[in-house]
């Protein structure tokens, strides 16, 4: 039990590390989003 504070550290900075990494895969998600519309609105543009 003396190692609990370790312990308690490590989950802690595991868990900020998932946190962070969700927050780039939704970033990159939405910048992907934003790009296939803007792919669609061009190809829009250029048919007749």
């Amino acid at each position: 039990m003396e190692n609990l504070g370790y312990l308690f550290a490590v989950y802690t900075i595991v868990w900020a590390v998932m946190f962070g990494y969700v927050l780039i895969l939704i970033r990159g998600q939405n910048k992907l989003r934003q790009e296939i519309q803007q792919l669609k609105d061009s190809i829009k543009e250029k048919s007749p």
